[in-house]
């Protein structure tokens, strides 16, 4: 079963919040977020982004941790996958569009 993208969209909103609030975040986001680049590449949907962050988040939050997320280290996992998300093909200001066929 997918993921709900809405969840996922909703969680990520708030890791980006969070992070503003803590601009301490932002070397962990870094380091999370080049590794989703290097795990997913450049061309996917949204939607495949949330069923990755549904599958396990394990490693990043363990690389999260090391860049000194520490307890915050959720926050900062949230944040990349909202950041790497408006990178998906079928991404639109928040939610999914259709790409054509």
């Amino acid at each position: 079963m997918a993921y709900a993208l809405e969840n996922a969209l909703f969680q990520w909103e708030e890791g980006e919040r969070r992070v503003r609030d803590e601009p301490r975040l932002e070397r962990a986001v870094a380091v999370v977020l080049a590794e989703l680049r290097k795990r997913l590449g450049s061309t996917f949907p949204v939607e495949e982004l949330a069923t990755f962050y549904a599958s396990d988040t394990d490693w990043a939050q363990e690389l999260a941790s090391r860049r000194g997320a520490g307890g915050d280290a959720s926050w900062a996992v949230d944040a990349a996958f909202g950041r790497y998300a408006r990178e998906a093909a079928n991404y639109a200001g928040g939610r999914s569009r259709q790409t054509p066929a």
